[in-house]
């Protein structure tokens, strides 16, 4: 009976706990640096940065814009006129007398500075920098998600090097008992109270903790490069980092996704679609401008030549020396409406609904798996958290055994083989307990991933 009620007495202490991921200064400081180096983040920043560009773009749209222009030319032409024909008075003699051709030439110089502003844009400006701002807020909450992941995969790998660092100390404490072991037979054999056999066993036995050394070598670098990777450590940064291998305890009694990074994304998206149908229904409208500046306009050394044949055959020339319009001011206001685009309009308009639709069922099936997946991750973390005092006990029984079967082979009561069976089951049972002390910790920070809040739940 009281069995049964060890699980549930274990449950019931964690009402007395706080729900917190608590971890070390230099755990924190990893994660820190771990999401500093990260160039999917910093990548995120300057998607953020972007679009804050393109926001800032938009409702700069309702900026005067001011340009200058200067434009001087030559021109050098023929110019054919065919124009009724008319008669001098009085000498009655008659002009344009068929196609008259005159032949110019001369200097244009214009020069002027020119404002221009939209006053009215059909409220395509302003929700589309709406538009904008919605996506800005929705990649926030991505990179925001993305963090979380990181602090996972930081503190998982280092549970990972504990791991090892545990599995070490149990080898060594492992070789130490079995190097007694060897001396004690080794000697025993000496004066014929033990034969080679239960030699051999011991050193097939040390043998395999070689080999498990050998691997544990291989696996530790692995996971140093990973942690590299992850911070940007050095070998003697990784060290540094300290902490204890503690259950993370969840007591919140109703958990949600309704705060899950990866939903609030979705939300913001839909609602950038939702700003970009006004905007494209705003094409309706009419847009509106305003205009206005100064110009410059001279007209110079020019001259035109006709071959109006007088009385004494002679051509005519119509010289200019200057006309000039300065100082010529301008304003005014425009309105440009385009009442058919052949159905242009309409289509951006049903694809934007489209685009608002989709988001929406991504939106409802995101929310569908995200409560599957906090099921399960609770589910997972539960059971684990069940399994950290069976693992308890278990590593409790395997150790109490090894001792009794230490002084039972040295009292001939069992051979060998016993022997060292009991010193692989106390080996296990200790690498199981420290593997599903990290797998509980695992699911605990996965499940509180799937609720949004992992960021509120850590603390030193």
């Amino acid at each position: 009976m009281k069995k049964h009620l060890l699980p549930f007495l274990f449950l019931l202490s964690f009402q007395f706990v706080q729900s917190q991921i608590a971890v070390s200064s230099t755990l924190e400081e990893a994660i820190q640096k771990a999401i500093e180096k990260s160039a999917s983040l910093k990548n995120k920043d300057l998607d953020i940065e972007k679009l804050n560009l393109q926001e800032k773009g938009v409702w700069n749209k309702y900026i005067p814009t001011i340009e200058a222009s200067a434009l001087y030319s030559y021109f050098d032409n023929k110019l054919t006129v065919d124009l009724p024909t008319a008669t001098i008075p009085v000498v009655n003699y008659p002009l344009f007398d068929g196609k008259t051709a005159f032949k110019n030439y001369g200097n244009i110089f214009n020069g002027s500075v020119m404002a221009k502003t939209v006053l009215f844009s059909g409220m395509q400006i302003p929700n589309g920098a709406k538009a904008i701002e919605e996506k800005t807020k929705g990649t926030v909450f991505l990179k925001e998600s993305e963090k979380d992941e990181i602090t996972k995969e930081v503190i998982n790998t280092f549970d990972q090097l504990e791991l090892l660092k545990a599995i070490d100390q149990l080898i060594k404490e492992s070789e130490n008992r079995l190097d007694t072991e060897t001396k004690r037979v080794t000697k025993a054999i000496e004066q014929g109270l033990a034969i080679p056999y239960d030699r051999d066993k011991i050193k097939l036995a040390a043998l395999e903790l070689a080999s498990k050394k050998i691997e544990l070598d291989g696996k530790r670098k692995l996971i140093y490069k990973k942690i590299q990777y992850l911070t940007g450590y050095s070998v003697a940064d990784i060290d540094n980092v300290h902490y204890t291998l503690t259950p993370y305890l969840i007591t919140d009694e109703k958990l949600s996704t309704q705060n899950k990074q990866e939903i609030k994304a979705l939300e913001s998206f839909k609602s950038a679609y939702e700003y970009l149908l006004k905007k494209e229904k705003g094409t309706y409208l009419p847009t509106l401008g305003a205009f206005g500046g100064v110009s410059y306009s001279s007209l110079f050394n020019a001259n035109a030549t006709t071959p109006i044949v007088t009385g004494i055959n002679q051509a005519l020339y119509l010289g200019l020396n200057e006309l000039t319009i300065s100082q010529n001011w301008v304003v005014g206001a425009a309105m440009k409406w385009e009442v058919f685009s052949g159905f242009e309009r309409k289509h951006k308009v049903h694809e934007a609904k489209i685009n608002i639709e989709q988001v929406q069922n991504q939106i409802d099936d995101a929310k569908e798996k995200l409560e599957l997946l906090l099921e399960k991750n609770l589910v997972d973390y539960t059971v684990l958290t069940q399994k950290i005092d069976i693992t308890q006990q278990q590593e409790k029984v395997a150790s109490n055994n090894l001792t009794l079967a230490i002084k039972q082979y040295k009292e001939g009561l069992i051979n060998i083989s016993e022997r060292l069976e009991a010193e692989n089951d106390s080996y296990k049972a200790s690498v199981n307990k420290t593997t599903t002390l990290i797998e509980q910790r695992l699911a605990a920070i996965e499940t509180i991933i799937a609720t949004g809040d992992l960021s509120k739940k850590l603390s030193k």
